[in-house]
């Protein structure tokens, strides 16, 4: 519009449309403030909501982990409606309610505690949602069912054997993750499946993680095989092959890891102290002593030279720094 087009408009109506057009940039101002705070009441009402006494949301929503609850196996209380709670268990367990999930978990545990004998026939189902739940990507959930896991080996032991192959790999990557809380209960849980699961049935388990990709899995599944070896006992050892045994150990001698290193040279000496008590040679005609097999010839016969010398460089060491220090 040009100039004399604008001079020419009376300016009562010149004002008029002034205040016009202010009113209605002020109404857009308005309406957009009014959108702005709608969103932010949105937003705040989607993260904000009371906080149940046990430290869960009523709409299942997380507001922090300082605000889970995680409670200890020996602080655990029977499950009072068992009934109920048997009926609804698997149903809770997949439930998408994360607070659910948790409670139902939890009653798991006690379960397993106080009622084993309840849950026996639903155990495979229950084990396939609880590798369910420690896929989940909130920690809540993911811990909860690690301490879950560790109370199932516990009350169950050799029973969940057929059913642990999923369960031990996830244990095996939460225990080798950054989230130290999360690490430290499948470090535990660990514990006690080594603990509690026969090592005849586990060791077979645990063999495929040794070659692993990842070097954290490697380390882990090296400390397991490195607790579960002694619990054999020097007949099962040797039932179970002091050469299959040995090739795992130096395997992990030259791994990446620190913890695989540690672990592998532990093993090695324990199967050095079994080679040698069970491989005592008979006396000879030049000599009345009773004689031990050479462990460097076993590590020489079974492994390659490069395996061999690394494995006797280890044990000869250890064994020497034991008996100056003894």
């Amino acid at each position: 519009m040009s100039e004399t087009a604008v001079n020419t408009i009376p300016e009562s109506e010149r004002n008029d449309g002034i205040s016009g057009n202010g009113n209605v940039m002020n109404s857009q101002v308005q309406h957009k403030d009014e959108n702005i705070e709608e969103s932010q009441k949105i937003k705040t009402d989607s993260v904000v909501t009371p906080i149940k006494k046990d430290g869960t949301e009523n709409n299942g929503v997380e507001v922090g982990n300082s605000e889970v609850e995680y409670i200890e196996s020996e602080n655990l209380n029977p499950v009072e409606d068992v009934e109920n709670c048997l009926k609804t268990l698997l149903s809770r367990l997949d439930s998408k309610d994360w607070v659910s999930v948790c409670e139902a978990l939890n009653d798991i545990r006690r379960l397993s505690i106080f009622h084993k004998e309840l849950i026996v026939g639903m155990l495979k189902d229950v084990m396939s949602l609880i590798v369910k739940s420690l896929k989940n990507p909130r920690s809540a959930v993911c811990k909860t069912a690690i301490m879950t896991s560790a109370d199932i080996f516990k009350a169950y032991s050799d029973d969940i054997v057929d059913a642990l192959d999923p369960l031990l790999v996830q244990l095996l990557l939460k225990s080798s993750q950054d989230k130290k809380f999360v690490c430290e209960a499948a470090e535990s849980a660990l514990i006690a499946l080594t603990t509690w699961v026969s090592p005849v049935l586990l060791l077979p388990k645990l063999e495929p993680y040794i070659k692993n990709r990842n070097p954290r899995i490697r380390a882990k599944t090296s400390i397991c095989v490195c607790r579960s070896v002694p619990r054999l006992g020097v007949d099962r050892i040797e039932a179970f092959g002091i050469d299959k045994l040995i090739q795992i150990g130096a395997s992990q001698l030259i791994d990446r890891l620190p913890e695989s290193r540690d672990a592998a040279r532990t093993l090695l000496l324990e199967l050095q102290s079994v080679y040698e008590k069970t491989h005592v040679l008979k006396p000879t005609i030049m000599s009345e002593e009773p004689e031990i097999a050479s462990w460097e010839n076993f590590c020489q016969s079974n492994l390659s030279p490069l395996s061999a010398q690394a494995v006797l460089r280890v044990t000869n060491i250890t064994r020497e720094g034991l008996v100056l220090g003894s």
